[in-house]
C-alpha cells in the first residue's frame, strides 16, 4: 500500500467491469486503480489503466484483486491472488460448483485476506434500511421475491456466454435467494424448484424460522423496465421493498467503503465475505438437485 491507498488490480474487461469496477475504484479514495488484466488485451486497454502483461503481473503490482470474469474463471484466479497476498473482491456467483466455491473459501481463510461478495443490491440504502426493519420486527410467516426482465434477449449483458447458459438462476438468482435468506432466516431447504420456457424459474423455500417463501425467476421475458420486489409478511404486517432506486455505483462505492475498513483494521469478518459466496452457492445446488 501507498499510504493509506489500496492499489487494486480488475481482472475482466466486460460491461460490467466497464460500468462498476473500474469506475468505481478509480473515483474512490481509498483506492487506485493499478492494473487491468482481461484474457483479451484489447478490451483491457479500453478500460483505463495500465494493462497488465498477465494475471501474475497483475499481481506482483497489487495490494488487491476485483474480479468482473465469468464464475468458472474466478474460481481459478481468485485461490492464486488470496494465496499471493491479495485481499479480494469477487462476484457472484462465486463459482459454478459447490467444491470450487470451498476451495476459493478455503483458500481466502488460509492466506487470512479480506474478502467481499458483490451482493450489489445489499449495499443499497434502501435495501439496508428495509432489511434492518423486517430484522427487528420479526414474526414473518412467508415471503416472496419476483425478478423478471429481458436482460438476455438484448442489451449489455446478453452476449455474455456464462450469462446465457447458465440464464436466471445463475445471474439474478443469487441476489434473491441471499436477499430471502437475510430477511427471514436462513433457507433450510428448497422444497420444490420448477423451471420452464422462457427461463422461467418458480421457487418455494423453507427457512428456518419456520417461515416458507417463493421467487419467480427469468432475464427472458419481454419487458420493461425490469419488476424486481421481494416482500415479508406475518404477525407484523407487510414490509415489500420494491424496485432498484439506487444506482449499482452508488451501491459500489459503499461496497469499497467497507473494504477499505476491513484492510486497514486486519479484519475478515463481514456478512457477505466469501463465506456468504459459499453459503449462495451451496443453496444455487440445492435448487438444481431439486428441479423437477
Amino acid at each position: 500500500m501507498s499510504g493509506d491507498v489500496l492499489r487494486v488490480g480488475l481482472v475482466g474487461a466486460g460491461p460490467w467491469a466497464r460500468a462498476v469496477h473500474a469506475p468505481g475504484l478509480a473515483s474512490h479514495p481509498a483506492f487506485e486503480l493499478a492494473a487491468v488484466w482481461a484474457r483479451r488485451q484489447e478490451a483491457a486497454a479500453e478500460v483505463g489503466a495500465p494493462v497488465a502483461a498477465d494475471f501474475d503481473a497483475l499481481l506482483s503490482t497489487v495490494d488487491a484483486v476485483a474480479f468482473a470474469v465469468p464464475p468458472s474463471v474466478q474460481a481459478e484466479l481468485a485461490p492464486l491472488a488470496a494465496r499471493a497476498g491479495k485481499h479480494v473482491l469477487l462476484e457472484k456467483p462465486l463459482a459454478t460448483t459447490v467444491a470450487d466455491a470451498r476451495r476459493v473459501a478455503d483458500a481466502v481463510d488460509g492466506a487470512g485476506v479480506a474478502s467481499i461478495v458483490v451482493f450489489i443490491r445489499r449495499f443499497a440504502p434502501e435495501t439496508v434500511a428495509w432489511l434492518d426493519d423486517v430484522r427487528a420486527a420479526g414474526a414473518w410467516s412467508g415471503g416472496s421475491a419476483r425478478w423478471l426482465s429481458g436482460a438476455l434477449l438484448g442489451g449489455a449483458y446478453s452476449g455474455s456466454p456464462w450469462r446465457q447458459e447458465g440464464g436466471a438462476l445463475t445471474d439474478i438468482g443469487p441476489h434473491v435467494l441471499d436477499l430471502l435468506d437475510a430477511a427471514l432466516g436462513p433457507i433450510t431447504e428448497v422444497l420444490s424448484a420448477h423451471h420452464a420456457d422462457p427461463d422461467l424459474w418458480h421457487l418455494t423455500l423453507a427457512h428456518d424460522t419456520g417461515a416458507t417463501s417463493t421467487a419467480t425467476l427469468s432475464m427472458r421475458l419481454p419487458m420493461r423496465p425490469t419488476v424486481t420486489d421481494i416482500s415479508v409478511y406475518g404477525d407484523n404486517g407487510y414490509r415489500e421493498l420494491v424496485g432498484r432506486a439506487t444506482p449499482p455505483q452508488t451501491s459500489y462505492a459503499a461496497l469499497l467503503d467497507d473494504f477499505a475498513k476491513m484492510v486497514h483494521s486486519s479484519q475478515t469478518e463481514h456478512p457477505l465475505n466469501v463465506h456468504r459466496g459459499v453459503r449462495v452457492q451451496e443453496l444455487l445446488h440445492a435448487v438444481q438437485t431439486t428441479l423437477r
